[in-house]
C-alpha cells in the first residue's frame, strides 16, 4: 500500500507567503453546499479561497448509469495553450494546490485542480467502484468532456503513479509530466489487499483519526510552523467527513492499489521531477532512480523541504513548473510578473 502519510497535510499559514494573491471574489462568496461544514473551522485564507471555487461537473463513466458529479477547480478562462492538470496525493483533495494554483493562474496558465475518484469532494452517494481501473476511466472521461486537448499532468506522491498508469493507457492525452516526491515503486497495497473487509474498515477508521493525521502532518513537512499543526490537519482531513469516504477508500485498498513499477520505463513524455531534500516519507535516492528509469527527465531538489513541496515551497514549485513550460506556454514576461 502507498504510505498512509503521503499527502494528508495540505495547509499553510497565510502569513508565511506575503506575495501570494487571494481571489477576492472567491473570498467574498460562500462555500459550495457539498463541502463539509467543518470547512468553517479552517483559518487558512488560501484554503478558504480555493474551497469556495470547488465545483462539481458531471462525468459519465458507465453508459448504463448516471453521471458522477465530480469535484474540481476549473480555470476561469480556457486558452489555446497546454492545460496544466493538478492531481493530489493519496487520500487528499484539490485543496493541496491552494498556493500554487493562484500563481499559475496569474501567469496565464490554464490550470485545473482535479479530485481523483474516491477522494476529494465528488458525489459518490451511489458508491461507484473506486479501484484503479475506474479511477483511470473517470479521469479520461473528465479530460475528454472538459479539457479536450493534450495536457501537462502533475502528480505529487501517489498521484505520480496515477499519472503513469494513465499515460500508459492514454498516451495521446498527455504532452508532459511533472512529478513531486513520487510514490511509484510500491507494488500495490500489499497485504492490505488481502484483509477481510471488516479489518479493512477498521484500518480506514484509524486512517481518519485525528491523532494519526496530526502525526502524518508533522511527518510530511520539513518544518511545521508553530501553531499551524491543527489547521494543516483540518484541511487535510476535510474530505474524510463525506459519508462515502470509508467505502471508497476500502474499495481502493481491496482492489490492490497502484503497481506501476513495470510501466515507468515506458513513459516517453518529457518529465520534470521535483523532490524535497528533507522528505521523511520517500527516500530521495528514489528520485535519482526514477530519473534514471524515465526516458526523458530532469530532476530538481528543493532544500529545506519535505514530502509536499507544493504546500511547503509553493513559490519554488511554481517557478519550476513555469520554467518547464516556458518554451511553449509561458512568456518570460509572465514568468517574472508572477515570481517578482
Amino acid at each position: 500500500m502507498p504510505p498512509l502519510l503521503t499527502s494528508m497535510a495540505t495547509s499553510c499559514v497565510s502569513g508565511m507567503l506575503p506575495r501570494f494573491r487571494i481571489n477576492v471574489l472567491a473570498m467574498a462568496g460562500g462555500f459550495p453546499p457539498f463541502v463539509p461544514k467543518e470547512v468553517e473551522r479552517i483559518k487558512d485564507t488560501h484554503a478558504i479561497a480555493l474551497a469556495k471555487r470547488i465545483e462539481r461537473v458531471p462525468v459519465k463513466i458507465d453508459s448504463e448509469k448516471g453521471a458522477i458529479m465530480s469535484s474540481c477547480v476549473r480555470p476561469l478562462h480556457q486558452n489555446s495553450n497546454e492545460p496544466v492538470v493538478l492531481l493530489h496525493g493519496f487520500d487528499s483533495s484539490c485543496l493541496e494546490w491552494r498556493y500554487v494554483y493562484p500563481l499559475l493562474e496569474d501567469a496565464g496558465v490554464e490550470a485545473w485542480a482535479i479530485d481523483i475518484l474516491g477522494w476529494g469532494f465528488s458525489d459518490l452517494e451511489t458508491l461507484p467502484p473506486c479501484d484503479v481501473a475506474t479511477k483511470r476511466k473517470h479521469l479520461y472521461q473528465l479530460w475528454k468532456s472538459y479539457i479536450k486537448k493534450p495536457m501537462v499532468l502533475v502528480g505529487p506522491s501517489l498521484s505520480a503513479a496515477v499519472a503513469i498508469d494513465f499515460v500508459a493507457n492514454y498516451p495521446d492525452t498527455v504532452s508532459k509530466l511533472v512529478f513531486l516526491d513520487a510514490s511509484v515503486y510500491a507494488e500495490g497495497a500489499g497485504d492490505m489487499a488481502k484483509l477481510p473487509r471488516f479489518f479493512a474498515y477498521a484500518g480506514v477508521f484509524i486512517l481518519k483519526s485525528l491523532p494519526l493525521r496530526l502525526y502524518a502532518t508533522n511527518l510530511a513537512f520539513d518544518k511545521v510552523p508553530k501553531g499551524s499543526l491543527l489547521d494543516w490537519t483540518n484541511v487535510g482531513r476535510l474530505h474524510c467527513r463525506l459519508p462515502w469516504w470509508e467505502d471508497a477508500t476500502v474499495d481502493f485498498m481491496i482492489d490492490g492499489g497502484y503497481n506501476v513499477v513495470n510501466l515507468i520505463k515506458q513513459v516517453k513524455q518529457k518529465t520534470l521531477v521535483i523532490w524535497g531534500e528533507g522528505d521523511r516519507i520517500i527516500d530521495k535516492q528514489l528520485a535519482i532512480k526514477l530519473c534514471n528509469d524515465l526516458q526523458d527527465s530532469v530532476l530538481h531538489m528543493i532544500p529545506e523541504c519535505g514530502h509536499i513541496p507544493h504546500v511547503e515551497k509553493p513559490e519554488k514549485v511554481t517557478e519550476l513548473i513555469l520554467s518547464f513550460l516556458a518554451r511553449e506556454n509561458v512568456t518570460q514576461e509572465q514568468l517574472q510578473k508572477v515570481l517578482n
